[in-house]
């Protein structure tokens, strides 16, 4: 599987972007020359709610009369031009931010916002996670690190709407959340869903499991119906069905790999065994079949969790 979550792999993570890099061999130069062409796009969802797309994962805004509220933000040279997409919108400046879990692609502009006075908000983890950084990601500043913290989850109740959000406990991280605007019926799941683009990424360095993206998947088909609008952590808007698809996709592979170490399979041998070929098909992928199927298999050699109650 790739190294702890770091900046390189944050830039690789382009959104469905032919800007799928090779970052080791960029200059600084190139990198900002990368961020200087991106484009920030926006969808709109229902009334005061739209999806941006650019560089990173995606960021779901709400807006209206109690201020505007952005889930995740992307890389820092970036922040100006999503600040201008928020305008665009006709939405006032940012006052509130969702943290969806800690990896760079989504908090990379933390700092920015935070030194603004946007109030930031995300689960326990992300915050612990931000303080101590890792072999490859710095600690972050004080101006990026949330505010308000949860253990569960929180609900907001802000622009006409009660926004629910919700932890998901160790999936692609030990930290992720999910927003769902009940009344507008949208909900934003970060990368506990990844659609399209790649297979899964399941950090395992933080925490992640591939048992809890099948388990977050459940959990949210149980939330929605066929008018309910996903936004991805990356690739396109999503609907019902796409994620019952990748919800089955998870539970054929596990199904697959539990099976095959329940016969004493090595991972090399599961890895020949190719059960996750029929998804495999992009070859732009940052997660292809064998990284996907090793972090499936590591995570079955891995008690379930019993969620710490540090906090």
């Amino acid at each position: 599987m790739p190294k702890p979550i770091s900046r390189t792999f944050a830039a690789l993570l382009l959104a469905s972007s032919p800007l799928l890099l090779s970052a080791c061999s960029e200059s600084n130069a190139q990198e900002a020359d990368r961020f200087a062409k991106v484009e920030i796009k926006a969808e709109p969802l229902a009334d005061g709610i739209a999806v941006l797309f650019g560089a990173g994962g995606n960021i779901g805004v709400s807006y209206g009369p109690d201020g505007t509220v952005l889930i995740d933000d992307q890389f820092a040279p970036l922040t100006a031009k999503i600040q201008n997409a928020v305008k665009d919108l006709g939405a006032s400046p940012v006052k509130y931010l969702i943290n969806t879990h800690w990896h760079w692609d989504h908090t990379g502009g933390n700092e920015n916002l935070g030194q603004t006075g946007v109030l930031i908000m995300a689960q326990d983890h992300v915050r612990d996670r931000l303080i101590k950084g890792n072999d490859t990601v710095p600690p972050a500043a004080p101006e990026a690190l949330p505010v308000i913290t949860y253990h569960d989850g929180i609900k907001l109740h802000l622009n006409g709407d009660e926004i629910r959000v919700q932890h998901m406990k160790h999936a692609h991280t030990d930290g992720d959340s999910i927003v769902f605007w009940q009344k507008a019926n949208v909900v934003h799941m970060g990368d506990l869903f990844f659609n399209k683009v790649t297979l899964p990424y399941i950090d395992l360095s933080s925490g992640g499991n591939a048992r809890g993206v099948l388990a977050a998947a459940e959990k949210v088909l149980t939330m929605v119906d066929d008018d309910t609008k996903i936004i991805p952590g990356h690739g396109p808007m999503a609907n019902k069905a796409d994620l019952v698809a990748y919800r089955d996709m998870m539970k054929s592979v596990i199904a697959a790999v539990e099976k095959a170490q329940g016969e004493g399979k090595s991972l090399q041998q599961v890895q020949s065994m190719k059960p996750a070929a029929q998804w495999d098909v992009n070859p732009d992928a940052f997660i292809k079949g064998d990284a996907f199927v090793e972090a499936v298999y590591k995570s079955l050699q891995k008690p379930d969790h019993a969620e710490d109650h540090a906090h």
